[in-house]
């Protein structure tokens, strides 16, 4: 440790590479965990005398997109991807301790914690290139065991890590991503069934990805088995409705694409859904299903992954390999009006488990106990 940080607060880097990238789940993790700690400057639980904050970010990072009153944002380097965070960002680090929430880091930066989400290139490794299968494995292996301290967000995802990384469990802690999104708790007046699709009966809705692991292929199976219904199946996400043509049957006329949609409009979407369908083979959390509980709508999700930790009693539980059990789970909870009151208010109380404050708390006391030994 440098004289300078001996003499003044113990210096906190952040990797902001995530501002440089899609936004996704990952993504969401990593802009949600600052903004959180950055508020406990506010309420005090972090001491700025003792403890200086920063968000070191890549030339092509979008820094307009975060508010931070506490977290000095500084922008560093030439490069970017790889390059920025292999070399640059630990260079730039070199006088104090970094922290990275979205899997990756510097290989060779002791002095680190790193969030490793999920063991998904191990596990269903078809849904990567191999290129970035053996990149993130090598990432995992030589991060796993020089880094200071692990994250990661579920019980099932350390259980995942030690058995494919071969990292020391007590190397990781558990702790839990939040629901509360910043303003996902405001009023949405969106109405975006009618931007894309008119839609007039009651509906199920799923949201895709072009990752194979989603699984949505078993769901399209499902609906044929299906037959005729008096509701709709309507998938929002950026995947072209083309992706489903591996299920080898037509894509039956009650399944409607919606495309991307914006935040606004996925809590239109959920509100106004009978139910909200994960058929997902792995997931190392699986914020969805939760986003879904918080608008008050019921879900049903595979017994899979980390599903069944997340979601506890709040969900019907379907068997993601079986596009008949799939099926049987939809006529279940669309006939039963009584189930999906049940499964809404276990959904209510279930979501206050999880905290963007209470996943702040516990990063920071992971921080102070790892760098303050």
């Amino acid at each position: 440790m440098t004289e300078n940080l001996k003499s003044k607060a113990l210096q906190v880097f952040i990797n902001g590479r995530f501002l440089s990238q899609s936004f996704t789940g990952v993504q969401r993790y990593a802009y949600e965990l600052v903004k959180a700690l950055d508020r406990l400057f506010e309420e005090g639980v972090i001491d700025s005398s003792r403890y200086s904050f920063c968000l070191l970010i890549p030339p092509n990072a979008k820094e307009n997109v975060l508010s931070l009153r506490n977290i000095r944002i500084k922008k560093i380097g030439n490069y970017t991807g790889q390059i920025w965070e292999q070399i640059e960002l630990p260079f730039h680090a070199r006088s104090g301790f970094l922290v990275g929430f979205c899997n990756t880091g510097p290989l060779f930066k002791k002095n680190q914690i790193v969030t490793f989400c999920d063991a998904s290139v191990y596990r269903v490794p078809e849904a990567y290139s191999i290129l970035f299968r053996m990149w993130y494995r090598l990432l995992f292996t030589v991060i796993g065991r020089r880094a200071r301290g692990l994250l990661t967000i579920s019980d099932f995802s350390r259980n995942e890590l030690v058995a494919c990384c071969g990292i020391q469990a007590k190397k990781i802690t558990v702790t839990y991503p939040g629901i509360d999104h910043h303003g996902w708790s405001e009023k949405q007046e969106t109405n975006c069934t009618g931007s894309t699709h008119s839609v007039s009966r009651p509906f199920i809705l799923a949201v895709s990805s072009m990752s194979p692991h989603k699984n949505f292929c078993a769901l399209v199976e499902a609906v044929a088995l299906l037959g005729e219904t008096d509701f709709d199946v309507l998938i929002a996400g950026g995947t072209n409705p083309a992706i489903f043509q591996g299920a080898d049957i037509p894509l039956p006329a009650t399944v409607k694409h919606v495309g991307y949609v914006s935040d606004a409009e996925l809590k239109s979407l959920y509100s106004q859904a009978s139910c909200f369908i994960y058929p997902s083979l792995y997931e190392g959390f699986g914020l969805p299903p939760l986003e879904a509980m918080s608008n008050g709508c019921p879900v049903i999700v595979a017994h899979a992954g980390s599903l069944p930790e997340v979601c506890g009693d709040a969900a019907l539980y379907c068997d993601p390999k079986s596009p008949q059990d799939i099926a049987n789970k939809i006529t279940e909870m669309m006939g039963d009006p009584q189930l999906r009151e049940s499964l809404r208010d276990k959904g209510f109380k279930q979501i206050k488990k999880y905290t963007w404050q209470k996943c702040a708390h516990e990063t920071l006391s992971v921080i102070q106990k790892v760098f303050n030994k």
